[in-house]
């Protein structure tokens, strides 16, 4: 019986290189190198923007991002519902109230029109998540955010590299939030990435994120800072992990080309990709059409059985138990999401996966789904 994971790392000879010779050199912490400066650049330009800046976690990218721009208690920000929670805890951090946006059916990202009915007089950013490798309908929340003079910030951990009108994510906020988290599209292990075209954020940011340091007395802190450095020997990892990224995009695209084509006639929703976006296929996430016939964790526990690894999808925060208990929102929020909560699941989609893996996954799946 095969043994297929949801996804592992593409890792080869440079990327072992490359580490090693960090840790030869005595060279590991974010403040000794060149790595972590040449990572940045390279993937700021590669995410096209002007600067970036490098931290341990996609989760402190987003920490630092509401930080920087000076959210807190009494502010709003409009978030995603259907996301990973760490999302959400980067605003509570700050001591400001989230409110869910609920998604559209077919993309699972935000639903654009349902802004302006949350809009109030606190509300002072948009967090939008590009789920699962697709981007967001970016336009109408670029003019939402720009008519009422609010910040925008993408969450981008699951979207290297994929694009809106051939603009990458990441470019179109005051900042984009990236991961690096082993199953993403690249690694540094952990880490994570803010991307940002505003040259005051980022130096506010690369501050912030290492103790905010006094620029004459180190030690005179200017701010109160956070331990969030990405280490050199991690950026070494993501210099590497870069060089291959297009291939690595590549191949995530040909295996949901493959899905696709297989699962046509199944009872399945499978992702999509509009015309206006390109979608790199972080995780091909599919939803049971009827899920009273084929329970979801059903059909999850009958591929697990067959050796085929899977993810349910990321339960949305209006039905948090940890926010329903605070009082903090309501179950029925958000009912587009509610209907995906315990419908939805990915299939295993590494960049390594082979034709006869996916062959064995299909199959499966239409047993179990007969």
């Amino acid at each position: 019986m095969m043994k297929i994971p949801v996804s592992t790392p593409v890792l080869d000879q440079n990327d072992a290189k490359a580490v090693a010779k960090t840790i030869e050199q005595s060279l590991i912490s974010g403040l000794c190198g060149d790595q972590v400066a040449q990572f940045e650049s390279q993937f700021a330009a590669y995410s096209d923007c002007k600067y970036g800046i490098a931290v341990n976690s996609g989760t402190t990218a987003l920490h630092l991002a509401m930080v920087a721009l000076g959210i807190g208690p009494g502010d709003e920000v409009l978030v995603s519902t259907q996301t990973n929670m760490a999302t959400f805890f980067a605003v509570l951090y700050t001591g400001a109230k989230p409110i869910p946006i609920d998604i559209l059916p077919d993309t699972l990202n935000l639903n654009p029109d349902l802004l302006e009915p949350h809009l109030t007089n606190r509300t002072k950013a948009v967090l939008v998540v590009h789920l699962f490798g697709l981007s967001c309908d970016m336009k109408p929340i670029v003019n939402f955010c720009a008519k009422h003079k609010l910040f925008l910030v993408e969450d981008c951990a699951e979207a290297h590299g994929a694009t809106y009108q051939s603009r990458k994510v990441g470019s179109f906020g005051d900042f984009g939030c990236f991961s690096f988290y082993a199953n993403k599209i690249i690694t540094t292990g952990e880490g994570g990435m803010l991307t940002t075209n505003n040259e005051a954020l980022a130096e506010k940011v690369r501050g912030l994120k290492s103790l905010a340091f006094g620029s004459t007395n180190k030690f005179m802190h200017v701010d109160i800072g956070f331990g969030f450095r990405m280490s050199n020997i991690q950026a070494a990892l993501g210099v590497t992990q870069l060089a291959k990224i297009d291939t690595i995009i590549a191949r995530k695209r040909r295996v949901a080309e493959i899905y696709t084509d297989k699962l046509r006639l199944l009872p399945l929703q499978l992702p999509l990709e509009t015309p206006e976006t390109f979608n790199v296929y972080w995780m091909y996430h599919i939803i049971i059409d009827d899920i009273k016939k084929y329970p979801r964790d059903h059909v999850m526990r009958e591929l697990q059985a067959a050796g085929i690894e899977t993810r349910e999808t990321f339960i949305p925060y209006n039905l948090q138990e940890i926010f329903l208990a605070r009082g903090l929102t309501h179950a029925e929020a958000c009912p587009v999401a509610n209907q995906i909560a315990y419908a939805g699941f990915y299939l295993p989609s590494g960049p390594n996966l082979t034709i006869d893996e996916q062959q064995y996954i299909v199959d499966n799946l239409k047993r179990i789904l007969a």
